[in-house]
């Protein structure tokens, strides 16, 4: 973990056990505290510096779990990951906004949820932009209506890859992706 908080930069390290550090993403309470989310041989990881040394737990075990994670916040500082199950081929959604790490099939329709990115809305919606490997589509999903509802934004080609969404203050999506034949 690099950073320039002090005026300077720092680097520390998060985690050390293993091979581990692959799919990163990192999203900062309104401290400053980091909480990241990545992945290690066969688990979805989660980390954080919100109790001032770094604390670091599995999120979900025993599965090929956790590429292509993303993690957005709510306003009350719970995760919300996305990622993908290599396993299963599905996107999966996790969060411990309960207490406890819960998690959810979000699209199990072929091979889908690779490069998963995920924002909340001022609501604390989830929503989640990500690869359909085996059609080559961008498509996008969301919990708003209370249950996941998945869609296919861009089927032209071969698009959807390496994606990032952003939820504005009015609520609209922004999501952007590459279109790999262009």
């Amino acid at each position: 973990y690099a950073t320039n908080a002090s005026g300077s930069w720092t680097t520390t390290t998060v985690d050390s056990k293993g091979a581990v550090g692959k799919y990163t993403s990192i999203a900062l309470d309104t401290s400053g505290k980091a909480y990241i989310s990545y992945y290690y041989r066969f688990a979805l990881k989660y980390a954080t510096n919100a109790f001032g040394i770094w604390m670091t737990s599995s999120v979900n075990n025993g599965e090929e779990v956790g590429e292509y994670s993303s993690i957005a916040l709510d306003t009350s500082g719970k995760a919300h990951i996305s990622y993908y199950d290599a396993e299963n081929a599905d996107l999966k959604y996790a969060t411990n906004a309960s207490g406890a790490w819960v998690t959810t099939i979000v699209d199990s329709g072929g091979d889908v949820g690779q490069y998963s990115t995920i924002a909340l809305d001022s609501s604390g919606n989830a929503h989640i932009g990500y690869y359909d490997v085996m059609n080559a589509d961008l498509k996008y999903a969301t919990n708003a209506s209370g249950l996941w509802i998945s869609t296919t934004l861009d089927s032209g080609g071969i698009v959807g890859s390496f994606a990032s969404i952003a939820v504005d203050e009015s609520g609209k999506i922004h999501l952007i992706y590459r279109d790999d034949i262009n």
